[in-house]
């Protein structure tokens, strides 16, 4: 009975904490990107913006799956290193964003949001996926 109450325990922590690093992912997109991304996604439709978000939604949750799979014995540091991988990869998909913004024509995040679908979208969100599982790779 121990082991099922300590496991809940862990499991509320590590979900508490992937939480807050989801609601980060959308605080750094809606950052990144023009105009609030609520009302881009849910009152607008914009598909653009829903992929964007999704991407980075999907890479974070995939860097904090693979952090917890492979975490410590130790659940404190299990914890810390999770946080840490989150934030970094969160830290990583912000600078890629930037270089691709820096080496494509117009601006990104205005292009992100335009209401017509646009293909620039798929390549960020493919960027967003690839930085995260470089990060994901990188947990040992």
């Amino acid at each position: 009975m121990t082991d099922i109450v300590n496991g809940l325990g862990r499991t509320t922590a590590y979900g508490a904490l992937g939480i807050v690093l989801l609601i980060l992912g959308i605080v750094l997109v809606d950052v990144l990107t023009p105009g609030r991304l609520g009302r881009l996604i849910w009152e607008e439709r914009n598909r653009n913006a829903s992929v964007l978000l999704s991407s980075a939604l999907l890479g974070i949750g995939g860097i904090v799956f693979t952090s917890i799979w492979t975490t410590y014995d130790d659940f404190a540091k299990g914890l810390v290193s999770t946080a840490a991988f989150g934030m970094l990869g969160l830290l990583l998909m912000a600078v890629a964003f930037l270089v691709v913004d820096l080496v494509t024509p117009g601006r990104l995040g205005a292009t992100l949001v335009e209401p017509e679908p646009h293909p620039a979208v798929w390549v960020t969100a493919a960027c967003n996926l690839a930085v995260a599982a470089v990060v994901s790779a990188s947990i040992a």
